[in-house]
């Protein structure tokens, strides 16, 4: 009897395997071979940097629907070569690097307080809360919720209990960016050094109360301003100066002028490799080695 039963399972597994094996070839689903190339060559951060869900939807993309090989940040030149070779197509020029910049200066030494926040260490939490413990209802909260979500460790809590974001470590994957519920992160490209560093939309008097260094909508950027680059703009919400970065020119003319020092001039950060205006050795240059 367990002879029988032995002998009867045996041939069961047997007719199912070959089932089985008539199945998997009938109705298999010829994958690309350069698609598993490319993610091969692709960094594995799955970041979305590209606009693709992770790295195998961007090689997919690539291979099926002539997706642009220039779109992985965290990839950069070397990954564009690989995929050019695996392609069979010219590499051509990397996307200029984008990073996070912060829409805000409103630390503990320039943001009026409304009390003090002692509980769970997160942005969303806290906004429930009275919108938070500043007196600005635009500002940055500075509890870390884009330090904890950032794949790349790009973002730590300064001194002044706000983001700072490692220009070398960024990839400008716009996770701290959908993840921020006051909406001051914004991804922008390293050429673009002038940047307004205040989102309050209130009235001049109002948004001033709440923070020394606040937009106040004085408009003197705006005249002063060379490209007519900057402009306050009004929505219904209030207004607020915004910078459009295809017209800038990193003059600096609207920093110099701006009565409350909300617009910010940084020094110049690596593109694709590296600036002519920062090379090593000369002005600008932060010595973070990405052009060696």
């Amino acid at each position: 009897m367990m002879l029988y039963a032995i002998v009867s399972l045996a041939i069961l597994g047997a007719i199912f395997g070959i089932v089985l094996g008539f199945a998997s070839k009938k109705f298999a689903v010829e994958v690309d071979p350069r698609v598993e190339a490319i993610i091969d060559a692709l960094p594995g951060a799955n970041c979305g940097a590209c606009g693709l869900p992770g790295c195998s939807g961007y090689a997919e993309a690539i291979v099926n629907d002539s997706a642009p090989i220039n779109a992985c940040a965290p990839g950069k030149e070397e990954v564009i070569k690989k995929i050019a070779a695996i392609m069979g197509a010219e590499a051509g020029d990397a996307k200029e690097r984008k990073i996070a910049q912060l829409m805000c200066n409103g630390g503990i030494n320039n943001a009026v307080y409304q009390y003090k926040y002692e509980g769970i260490m997160d942005c969303h939490s806290v906004a429930t809360m009275y919108n938070g413990p500043k007196a600005c209802n635009y500002g940055c909260f500075g509890l870390g919720s884009c330090v904890t979500i950032c794949p790349f460790d790009a973002i730590a809590i300064g001194p002044d209990q706000l983001p700072v974001v490692d220009p070398d470590l960024c990839t400008g994957c716009n996770a701290c960016v959908s993840n921020c519920p006051q909406n001051v992160l914004q991804t922008i490209e390293v050429s673009k050094l002038v940047h307004v560093r205040c989102s309050n939309m209130d009235k001049g008097k109002d948004a001033k109360a709440a923070c020394k260094v606040a937009c106040i909508k004085c408009k003197i950027c705006e005249k002063n301003c060379p490209e007519g680059a900057i402009k306050v703009v009004a929505d219904a919400k209030g207004s607020i100066a915004i910078i459009d970065y295809e017209k800038c020119t990193n003059c600096g003319v609207c920093v110099e002028k701006c009565p409350t020092k909300a617009i910010e001039k940084i020094l110049p950060i690596c593109g694709t490799i590296t600036p002519a205006d920062a090379l090593p050795s000369q002005p600008g240059c932060s010595q973070c080695g990405l052009c060696k």
